[in-house]
């Protein structure tokens, strides 16, 4: 039911958004750094959140599209002038960040690998 998709970079990420129904709350975005060779991203966060997210994701009884979005590499996200931290509609401010598209619903950071949050936040998503 939980469909995934991967983007990579803020280009990817606004061609992306740019075709989603205005009124879609079906659309869930999670922000992460880039994966090192390894597979891990450098963002120590965010591979603390991620097992717990994907594990939350395959029990998930939902029609949404999770969309995973890297920011990029450290020296690209933490660039004051970032287009993630820019951009009006994401406003990030730490990765992981995990948005509920056109709604309110947000968790940033550690909240990421939280379930008892993951639960609120896909709760309030109907």
């Amino acid at each position: 039911m939980v469909t995934t998709l991967e983007l990579h970079g803020y280009d990817e990420f606004q061609k992306y958004v740019a075709n989603i129904d205005p009124n879609s709350r079906s659309v869930v975005v999670y922000f992460t750094g880039e994966k090192l060779p390894s597979g891990l991203s450098w963002c120590i966060d965010c591979v603390e959140a991620e097992p717990v997210v994907k594990a939350y994701l395959n029990e998930l009884k939902k029609e949404i599209t999770f969309v995973f979005v890297d920011v990029g590499n450290p020296e690209t996200w933490r660039n004051k002038a970032c287009p993630f931290r820019t951009d009006s509609r994401t406003r990030l401010m730490v990765i992981p960040t995990i948005i509920v598209w056109n709604g309110v619903q947000r968790l940033e950071g550690s909240q990421c690998a939280k379930r008892e949050l993951l639960n609120m936040l896909f709760e309030d998503e109907d």
